[in-house]
């Protein structure tokens, strides 16, 4: 008799469709510039009950989603420790009270001017203020910010903003004016079952957690710590929520816990999985919860919202900002990636209209909102990093080239130009050294060096730093690009200066002899060769077969380069060894003497 079968065609459609509709839209968005959370939304939006209506039911797909939320918190977790975030308190309650009751009272105005009864512009205020932590996160993340502490603020007043969510939803029931009888005690008892299941979390994730993973890792069964590492983020989520907090709160807080456990870096390879595809699910979720006819019905009033409240969000961000006395450059980015609303705004406004404080059409009118919203923020965050004016590094305590004149020039003073500087300090020649990193000048300082601030690339800049009158100019950026634009400045307007430049890889040497370097190499080749030697001597080599060995492999290699400066690439790549069959040695192995005499009996 046949299995049964679990689930409908129709069921396995709907995956397809959703996998299918990210695969093919996100990289498309990526590839041009806009992100993956305006794809997910785009993707959601063409496939859902407005689009192409292959899926009905939107609000289902969100409330699974919704975990990849809760995983991408419980990962954040992990990276802070308890020190650490108490560190940061007084961005989280500081910065982040601040911020929310200057956004709150702006953006109440911006609904009333809008038409909106003063109770409902609060509501739907209160909804816009909870920033998106999925869309926050997911460009902080590509960016690679979460680490840094601009991140690092951004990040404080998130989880401000996700605490908020219960004392609003209390808020929003005394707001109700449904009868609702005696509640005091009610109020009373949620109170206490959100405490007592922070306390319980905390328990578990103090004494608890730990043995627990150290128990399992002994049993060496791999799925079983998979298992465990899900079990641990879904149930601190479920105890929140069922303690009438945010799941997402649990989860970080339950990955902080766990911050300094021997065990953390396996969690978040378990975890990782299933926090990128539910991550993107939820997006998909929100691009298809888009009404459109509710936008299209009163369009100018959605699209006056949007821009209303996001610019007076934006406003209000940065002028807390500059109060608070960060960067322009730093309080411009936080307003424009935190002017949405976020994915928190559709309990709270799920809830006032359950409670009576708002009715269904409001309810759709301020979704509509929050959903262009958070897909405006990639659009705006690509815009700034298009437009936003390059800001010029500080030069305090750092001398720019100017006047300068040195037997030798060297350009760039990374780990490559260190190690060259010293070949030449060591017989005492007069070097110019010029970088345009402020740190490192700065630091560099500190060890006995003096590096004037410079672009290479510039003619006059060259020229300040004495390239007219040097014997020798040497390149050790590492910019492949930047080497080439120094050589051909230099080539055309030093002449009487030897050129030697640091290369990428092979391709670029190619173009470095083509355009008349005196000498390069490329970054790695030495060190690699080296390397190679020594691999050679520990599997049991001679010092001199491994030397011999070598100079028979630069031998090769200087006769390939050869053959591709004629154009012969075909003809240099048959000087490769490969290991797709087993090659016949560049120098035979010499035979012992035991092995000579036995051949020869």
């Amino acid at each position: 008799m046949a299995a049964e079968s679990v689930g409908s065609p129709s069921d396995l459609v709907k995956v397809v469709a959703l996998l299918g509709a990210a695969v093919v839209t996100v990289p498309i968005f990526r590839r041009i510039g806009l992100g993956s959370v305006l794809g997910y939304l785009a993707a959601g939006l063409a496939i859902g009950p407005f689009g192409l209506r292959w899926l009905a039911d939107p609000v289902s797909i969100l409330h699974v989603a919704e975990l990849g939320v809760v995983m991408f918190l419980f990962v954040i977790g992990l990276e802070m420790r308890p020190s650490h975030l108490w560190s940061l308190r007084g961005e989280i309650f500081g910065l982040g009270t601040l911020q929310v009751a200057l956004c709150t009272a702006l953006l109440t105005v911006v609904a009333v001017a809008f038409g909106f009864p003063i109770k409902a512009a609060f509501v739907g205020a209160m909804g816009f203020v909870l920033t998106s932590t999925a869309v926050v996160m997911q460009v902080l993340d590509e960016r690679g910010d979460i680490a840094l502490p601009n991140g690092q603020r951004v990040v404080s007043i998130l989880l401000f903003e996700d605490l908020l969510i219960v004392p609003l939803l209390a808020l929003v029931s005394f707001l109700s004016p449904q009868i609702a009888g005696p509640i005091e005690g009610s109020r009373w008892v949620s109170t206490g079952l959100a405490v007592g299941s922070v306390a319980v979390l905390l328990v578990v994730g103090i004494w608890l957690l730990n043995p627990l993973f150290r128990l399992l890792a002994a049993a060496k069964a791999r799925e079983v710590l998979t298992a465990a590492a899900l079990l641990v983020v879904l149930g601190a989520a479920l105890l929140m929520q069922l303690g009438g907090l945010s799941m997402a709160m649990g989860a970080f807080l339950a990955g902080v816990l766990l911050s300094q456990s021997t065990f953390r870096h396996q969690i978040e390879a378990d975890i990782e999985p299933f926090r990128g595809i539910l991550l993107g699910l939820f997006f998909l979720g929100v691009g298809m919860s888009l009404d459109l006819r509710v936008v299209l019905a009163s369009w100018p009033l959605v699209f006056g919202g949007v821009l209303g409240m996001m610019t007076m969000k934006a406003v209000a961000i940065y002028a807390v900002a500059r109060l608070m006395r960060a960067p322009g450059g730093e309080a411009l980015d936080r307003s424009v990636i935190m002017a949405q609303g976020g994915e928190f705004a559709f309990v709270l406004y799920a809830a006032a209209t359950s409670a009576g404080v708002i009715d269904a059409t409001v309810n759709a009118t301020f979704t509509a909102i929050v959903v262009l919203s958070m897909a405006l923020t990639p659009v705006a965050v690509a815009l700034l990093r298009r437009f936003k004016p390059r800001v010029e590094p500080s030069l305090e305590g750092v001398e720019r080239a100017e006047g300068l004149s040195g037997s030798v020039l060297l350009i760039g003073f990374g780990r490559f130009g260190q190690v060259v500087s010293q070949a030449l300090l060591a017989r005492d020649a007069d070097v110019t050294i010029i970088d345009t990193d402020v740190d490192m000048i700065q630091s560099a300082e500190g060890f006995g060096f003096k590096v004037y601030y410079g672009d290479g690339t510039r003619l006059d800049v060259l020229r300040a730093s004495g390239a007219e009158r040097t014997r020798a100019i040497a390149v050790c950026i590492d910019d492949s690009a930047a080497a080439q634009r120094i050589v051909e400045l230099c080539k055309e307007s030093f002449p009487q200066a030897r050129l030697l430049v640091r290369s990428f890889d092979r391709q670029h040497s190619l173009q470095l002899i083509s355009a008349g370097v005196d000498y390069q190499i490329r970054e790695t080749f030495e060190s690699a060769m080296a390397f190679g030697e020594a691999a050679l001597k520990e599997l049991g080599l001679s010092p001199e077969e491994a030397a011999e060995i070598a100079a028979e492999v630069r031998r090769r290699d200087a006769q390939r380069f050869e053959l591709e400066i004629a154009g012969g690439t075909d003809a240099a790549r048959a000087l490769l060894r490969g290991n797709l069959w087993k090659p016949t040695p560049l120098v035979p192995p010499k035979r012992s003497s035991t092995e000579e005499e036995s051949r020869l009996a």
